[in-house]
């Protein structure tokens, strides 16, 4: 089996991944205690995740017992290199990284964002399957989860759906 890259992610009913100041906390708006929409069962399917910089900077002030111990966690920077606790930093392009990482034994592969690094993998056609979470709230202004300028693609809705928090969730494949 050929390993896919997921998206798994949530954005406001706007578009948004993040308000101002990378402000997220719009997402708590559909906390229930005991539901996690899916994202426990989403784990087990993947043993490696990528992240930017900044987003995951952001991961440490909200999981500083960071979680994700158990995978393989690369973080996309243009500066840091080596590795720093559970993370290693690659520099190169996200093409190459695609590339190796799909050449290897494993489970998918987790994008857990930003903008920036989404954008880079829609540039390339890399996205294999896109969950996407729409929160029912509308943020305004701040970071978009799909930056312009992107080539157009064909995507396939494989599954909708609904929660009682007003959560929607949508699943996309790559045609």
């Amino acid at each position: 089996m050929s390993r896919k890259v997921f998206l798994f992610i949530a954005m406001s009913l706007d578009g948004y991944i993040a308000g101002n100041n990378d402000n997220i906390d719009f997402l708590s708006t559909v906390e229930v205690p005991g539901e996690d929409y899916g994202y426990a069962a989403f784990q087990q399917e993947v043993d490696t995740v990528i992240w930017g910089r900044k987003t995951y900077d952001k991961v440490l002030t909200i999981d500083p017992q960071f979680s994700h111990k158990d995978k393989r966690c690369i973080v996309l920077s243009r500066t840091r290199q080596g590795r720093d606790n559970h993370v290693e930093f690659f520099n190169g392009p996200v093409t190459e990284l695609i590339g190796s990482l799909k050449q290897q034994e494993g489970k998918n592969i987790y994008c857990d964002g930003g903008g920036e690094v989404i954008y880079e993998l829609l540039q390339h056609g890399l996205i294999d399957r896109m969950i996407v979470s729409v929160i029912p709230h509308l943020v305004g202004d701040g970071v978009h989860l799909f930056k312009g300028g992107r080539p157009e693609q064909a995507l396939k809705l494989t599954r909708s759906l609904t929660f009682p928090s007003g959560l929607v969730q949508l699943w996309y494949e790559k045609k």
